[in-house]
């Protein structure tokens, strides 16, 4: 997935939009973005759109964001909505594979009850919202085969230690939000799941949202969080591997593949060895699951 396009859990017109919107996935919230009152009319409307979308011949995966554990809506949300077949349920507030283990089972209980495959949601949790979640990067490694993704969260995290901002005045992370990020990437590694970075809410900067898109390519995301649907299509460019590094990919792995004995291989004037050579397959892989 390289886009992920948030919309409300109580807007059909929001919902509608993101279906022609061009992203890999909706996150359909039930959140943060539904006030306390909504939530059961946002369930409802939620599982209509799922039914109805995955009707169609064409879609994007269908993810819902419900409420955290320790809300005590969690339930509520998954009775409400896994009986329309979501492809995957988003966990906000997680705070390590503990959680993961604990919406795993409420999942398969939910997925008997409405004869649904076994194992068929996929669960991406929100890994760093609070300081816990952040020291529990390190424990979603076989945490369940659910586990799809990471990602990370910077607001929530900065209002939970009480900032006055995470950013600085030239647009960048502050070092907590930063130590956060980098986690991220290293515990989906652990995971061996993809790293998904997170939401850029000024939506109306368009250089700075691609600088950071472009960033968080180069150090290893496979895609991003969206809050508005202006933002899909420069996601699903940038994540998408670019025509020049594909083809150097195939060439890498032509080359190891007609010297099977070689540990180190020159190209175009560089030594290239074993790490370059999953580099490139990975990158060849990608691009093959985005054409399927």
């Amino acid at each position: 997935m390289r886009s992920l396009l948030f919309v409300p859990g109580d807007s059909p017109k929001k919902q509608q939009k993101g279906l022609e919107s061009g992203a890999d996935a909706l996150i359909l919230d039930l959140e943060d973005s539904v006030a306390l009152d909504g939530k059961p009319q946002a369930r409802a409307i939620t599982r209509d759109f799922l039914e109805a979308a995955r009707a169609l011949p064409r879609r994007p995966r269908l993810i819902v964001r419900i409420n955290g554990l320790a809300t005590g809506m969690s339930d509520a949300d998954l009775d409400a909505v896994m009986p329309g077949a979501p492809d995957a349920i988003m966990l906000p507030k997680s705070e390590g594979g503990v959680d993961v283990g604990h919406l795993a089972a409420k999942i398969a209980v939910r997925e008997a009850e409405a004869e649904l495959p076994d194992g068929a949601t996929g669960i991406l949790p929100i890994a760093t919202e609070n300081g816990k979640g952040v020291f529990g990067l390190g424990s979603y490694a076989r945490s369940s085969h659910r586990l799809m993704a990471l990602t990370w969260g910077a607001e929530d995290l900065s209002a939970e230690l009480g900032a006055e901002t995470n950013r600085l005045e030239d647009g960048s992370y502050a070092d907590p939000y930063r130590l956060a990020r980098a986690l991220t990437l290293l515990g989906a590694s652990a995971a061996q799941v993809e790293a998904i970075d997170t939401v850029f809410t000024h939506f109306r900067d368009e250089a700075a949202f691609r600088a950071e898109c472009l960033a968080a390519r180069r150090d290893g995301f496979t895609g991003k969080m969206a809050i508005h649907p202006a933002q899909v299509a420069p996601i699903n460019q940038i994540f998408a591997p670019a025509p020049e590094a594909l083809a150097r990919a195939e060439r890498i792995i032509a080359l190891f593949a007609a010297n099977p004995g070689a540990g180190v291989i020159g190209l175009d004037g560089e030594m290239l060895d074993r790490p370059h050579l999953i580099r490139a397959e990975r990158l060849v892989a990608r691009a093959r699951k985005l054409a399927e």
